[in-house]
């Protein structure tokens, strides 16, 4: 991160500490990422009345100003009936960010305020049918009413306000006017993430970890002026897919990238949709739900008729909830995701159903990879059966071993598995990187030269001494199909031979100087009268 931007943002980090109190981390996000979402709208909006003239600029009048007066002029239908045409939402003039403050600084506010303002943007983001679903309750999240705010509703009113100013004060771009918005939010992400303990994990995927799982997708992709589809059935907030996307050519073709997500929790789902959109990600270009990826197939499934109709993706990325529970009935069989394979993944582990959840919505030409647990790799019973299927079906492609310690709420080494549905060999790459990372006080991290040598060795398919193997399939068959990394890659360290001679000779000289100074404390002794026995 740039020294500017990390300066601003670690100021912004200090002082919303300060401002939350008592309340957890995981919950004042809500409030502090939710009003930087609803500044950033505002001010699109401005930028879009101004872009497109949709109302005259007096010399001296602010774009608010000019808006508010417009509509006292023309009316107020027409207005939020364009902008939401365009935008996907629409603002009144009394509703806009700079309205906001006006308010606040003439102390004209109450909580109740708040409520009115995001009840206007739900009704106004019902205008665009086909953006309704991406706009509408996004800021559910905000309980104006939280007793932790205040006791009061002054103190309340206080603390929001205390909030809008922080925002306030952000800089939205740099010296050099490039718009650092996106940088910032995803910056307050993570670091809502690490205070946030165990719950972090659930809506936050440490960005060097995003970082290889976009790598290992797009290593054969350039993209064209054809769209690239990437789906994340466990999105969290968001950060994954735009991972992905700044790996297809540093981003400079993000139009072209269509975005897919399901989440299943309704809080994060609102924040990855605030994420993209803070990230420039149009409304028409992100299908996102707020769904159980594992009990409703999306995007479509299945239709009134009972027909399927699976939607495939040129790339899938996953970092599920590890071994979480699910319901495998036996019903899922029919399931056209699980009945391949013979066999549900168990009640207490769905890690091998959201695998095949994923591959099941991969295209012919496209990768996979997903983090999970170890135990993936060598557990038997059902998880052994999908795992043979999976590899006589030819769909695995690459094992890579993670340092333990990498992720919020839980210290396991992980695994990354890379699958694609056209491979033109049998074998499988091995690569252990368990080893590569720097120790940090809390978490270890993977540094840019730890990824830049997973990456080198995925692409060369190689085998490394004590890094990487190329299996054969016969291999992996001797092995019984088991994956467990240790049993491909060798990463034994012999222990230099112990020198006997010269052990007993650094023991006889040990000897020798504590007999020295057992005979020199005795005489120090017997000069004070007292008798020692050694």
């Amino acid at each position: 991160m740039p020294t500017e931007l990390q300066a601003t943002t670690s100021q912004i980090w200090a002082m919303a500490n300060e401002l939350r109190g008592n309340m957890d981390a995981s919950e004042y996000k809500n409030y502090i990422l939710a009003f930087m979402f609803y500044r950033y709208l505002s001010e699109h909006q401005e930028a879009h009345i101004q872009k497109y003239e949709l109302v005259d600029i007096e010399d001296g009048e602010s774009i608010s100003e000019a808006y508010e007066r417009a509509v006292k002029e023309d009316g107020l239908e027409d207005y939020l009936e364009a902008i939401s045409a365009d935008l996907g939402y629409a603002i009144a003039p009394e509703d806009t960010w700079e309205a906001l403050l006006s308010k606040i600084h003439n102390n004209q506010i109450v909580p109740s305020d708040y409520q009115t303002l995001f009840e206007h943007f739900n009704a106004n983001a019902s205008r665009n049918e086909e953006a309704a679903k991406d706009f509408q309750g996004v800021f559910n999240d905000i309980n104006i009413g939280d007793s932790r705010l205040g006791s009061s509703t002054n103190a309340r009113a206080k603390s929001l306000n205390s909030i809008v100013k922080l925002v306030d004060n952000i800089a939205y771009k740099d010296e050099s006017g490039k718009d650092i918005l996106g940088e910032i939010y995803e910056y307050l992400i993570g670091k809502f993430a690490a205070s946030a303990g165990k719950k972090g994990g659930e809506f936050y995927t440490p960005h060097e970890v995003s970082r290889i799982l976009a790598k290992l997708v797009t290593a054969d992709i350039s993209i064209t002026d054809q769209h690239f589809a990437v789906y994340d059935p466990t999105m969290g907030s968001g950060s994954l897919l735009l991972t992905v996307r700044n790996e297809l050519d540093g981003g400079s073709k993000a139009g072209a990238v269509k975005f897919y997500g399901q989440e299943l929790s309704t809080t994060t789902y609102n924040l990855a949709r605030m994420n993209l959109m803070m990230h420039n990600v149009s409304y028409n270009n992100m299908t996102l739900s707020n769904a159980d990826t594992l009990e409703s197939d999306w995007p479509d499934g299945i239709d009134a008729d009972g027909i399927d109709h699976p939607r495939s993706f040129d790339a899938v990325v996953a970092n599920p909830p590890y071994s979480a529970k699910w319901d495998n009935n036996a019903n899922k069989l029919k399931d056209s995701r699980f009945k391949e394979y013979g066999k549900l993944a168990p009640a207490s582990k769905a890690d091998y159903a959201f695998i095949l959840h994923s591959i099941y919505h991969l295209n012919a030409r496209g990768t996979m990879a997903i983090v999970l647990p170890h135990g993936v790799l060598f557990r038997g019973a059902a998880e052994g059966v999908i795992r043979k299927t999976l590899i006589e079906k030819n769909y695995l492609d690459t094992v890579i071993g993670l340092p333990a310690n990498l992720f919020y709420g839980t210290s396991i080494p992980t695994t990354i598995l890379v699958f694609k549905k056209n491979r033109s060999s049998s074998d499988i790459l091995f690569i252990d990187a368990s080893k590569e990372f720097e120790k940090g006080k809390n978490q270890n991290t993977i540094t840019e030269a730890h990824i830049e040598k997973i990456i080198a060795a995925y692409r060369n398919r190689k085998d490394v001494e004590k890094y990487a193997h190329v299996a054969t399939l016969d291999e992996v068959i001797e092995n019984d199909y088991n994956l467990n990394i240790p049993r491909y890659v060798d990463t034994f360290e012999e222990e230099e031979p112990i020198d006997l001679a010269q052990v007993l000779a650094d023991l006889e000289k040990d000897n020798q100087e504590i007999a020295e100074l057992e005979k020199t404390i005795q005489e120090q002794l017997k000069l004070l009268g007292i008798e020692a026995r050694f």
